[in-house]
């Protein structure tokens, strides 16, 4: 079943219906299916799988944090399967959120619409909603825009206030090129070899300080980035 136009059905104006085709039907095919086949072509090692394989065995909810330069081939860090729910992330409520949601249908992944930067509380709201509904959470601490590996709050937020375990979590590429982007986005070569490692799961308590464990988070998941960084630069 073809991904539906979510943010047409609220009334949004998208454009002429030829406009829409192409950018939130064909587009987004195109983009998923070119990142599928340049994912069959690496070579996938998993460190660190064990302890989340053991909490997803339980049926318990994780929130995988990483940065928005290890966000291309990320889908491979979740192989899960699981009965009537997966992985989400949050989009937002943009033509631009919608072409990215549309996206990331493709790979199973639902899209949670807000934008954290603009209304973070209510973002934050839906998130909690899609957890406590089943739902494991990926986020980018310094996305959409930045600044670049600068944890925001919203990701121990939602760990504290769901009780689902933070998983930090990288990605790394023997073979890479860097974009020009504001987070200088990590592109692997093809047939290059794909390391993820995924840091120890661990929750939160409801009274926890969201400054203390942004204080962690962020820790680990620059220790997480300089391994990946080494792993790059061979």
């Amino acid at each position: 079943m073809a991904p539906r136009v979510a943010i047409a059905e609220r009334g949004r104006p998208l454009g002429s219906p030829l406009s829409v085709w192409l950018n939130y039907r064909v587009v987004p095919f195109l983009v998923a299916g070119l990142s599928k086949l340049w994912s069959y072509t690496l070579r996938v090692h998993r460190v660190g799988f064990e302890a989340l394989e053991d909490v997803a065995a339980r049926d318990e909810r994780f929130i995988l944090a990483f940065w928005h330069r290890r966000l291309f081939m990320m889908p491979l860090a979740y192989p899960f399967r699981r009965k009537g729910r997966g992985v989400a992330i949050l989009s937002s409520d943009s033509k631009d959120g919608e072409r990215s949601a549309a996206t990331w249908r493709w790979f199973g992944i639902h899209a949670v619409r807000g934008t954290a930067s603009d209304d973070g509380a209510k973002a934050l709201v839906r998130m909690i909603q899609a957890v406590r509904q089943g739902w494991d959470f990926g986020i980018t601490p310094d996305g959409p825009r930045g600044p670049l590996m600068e944890l925001k709050p919203g990701v121990t937020a939602l760990a504290r206030k769901t009780g689902a375990w933070v998983v930090p979590v990288t990605l790394a590429f023997d073979r890479c090129f860097q974009l020009g982007t504001w987070d200088r986005m990590v592109i692997p070569l093809p047939f290059a070899t794909c390391t993820i490692r995924y840091g120890e799961p661990y929750r939160l308590p409801p009274k926890a300080e969201d400054a203390a464990e942004g204080v962690r988070l962020q820790r680990e998941m620059d220790e997480l980035e300089a391994w990946a960084e080494g792993i790059g630069r061979g």
